[in-house]
């Protein structure tokens, strides 16, 4: 078996959105640093053909959430690697993101890092509030936290056009699953995905395992994506959406929220079943 020390592999799920992989590896082939590796999983209900570069497998296998396929293609990486990048199938890659990623992970190697990530051009969620010109640079997440509260996960600077203000690397309180990168070390340490959420808040429980085992969680900005937004969920906002959000939403909280909020959020899951009962 090769062991590629020095390759990042990277990790994605395909879910019917299969016209975002044309961006995403025609960006991949733009990378300065040619040291990665590309792992999909297709969990699409009906197969299609996918035309793969040389740097890239696909595995096939049925629907049973995010967590899961990532765990389907982490196994398919066959324990040769020491760096990982998880990340949407529906993003654009900046042209120095492996180098740039690789560099932050033999930096932080016990870290969970995220990185700087814009809406794709045409993809913000407030269409009508932006010049042209500030395509391509508003914010979809700068750094992050949860809000125990209401057990939300906040990105930083969402909405807001990139102007510099988030260019400092720094700890921060949640990582985005739509671009979350660590070392073999740190997978060690903190075990598979779990694979009981469904869409969502998967990430913000490997963040919160992360900080109960005192790992790093990082933004680092020279770690560039654009993303477009809720593809695989039918859209930003849409029904599909707000129904995933709300289980793992309270699969999360039950979890890690203080009590005051446990109590809350089953309060509310108990009145929303007697309303649509």
């Amino acid at each position: 078996m090769l062991y590629m020390s020095h390759t990042l592999a990277i990790l994605t799920v395909v879910y019917r959105n299969y016209t975002t992989l044309k961006d995403f590896f025609e960006s991949l082939s733009r990378q300065t640093s040619k040291d990665f590796h590309v792992y999909i999983f297709d969990g699409s209900p009906e197969k299609e053909q996918i035309d793969l570069p040389p740097y890239a497998e696909c595995v096939q296998g049925e629907n049973k959430g995010y967590a899961n396929g990532i765990e389907a293609v982490i196994a398919q990486t066959k324990n040769k690697y020491d760096y990982f990048a998880v990340v949407n199938s529906d993003i654009i890659f900046d042209t120095y993101f492996v180098e740039n990623t690789i560099r932050g992970l033999t930096e932080n190697p016990k870290s969970l890092i995220g990185g700087k990530i814009y809406y794709a051009p045409g993809y913000e969620y407030h269409t009508t509030r932006y010049r042209a010109n500030d395509q391509g640079h508003v914010l979809w997440y700068a750094g992050g936290y949860i809000d125990w509260n209401n057990v939300l996960a906040i990105h930083r600077g969402v909405d807001s056009v990139d102007v510099g203000q988030f260019n400092t690397k720094e700890n921060t309180d949640f990582i985005t699953g739509c671009l979350i990168c660590y070392t073999k070390q740190t997978a060690l340490i903190l075990g598979k995905w779990d694979t009981g959420y469904t869409m969502y808040f998967e990430d913000a429980d490997y963040c919160a395992r992360a900080k109960q085992k005192n790992i790093s969680l990082i933004y680092d900005p020279s770690i560039i994506i654009w993303h477009k937004n809720a593809q695989s969920a039918g859209g930003s906002g849409s029904r599909s959406q707000e129904k995933f959000m709300n289980r793992s939403r309270l699969l999360f909280g039950l979890r890690y929220a203080p009590l005051r909020t446990k109590a809350h959020l089953l309060k509310n899951e108990i009145l929303r079943f007697l309303r649509f009962k």
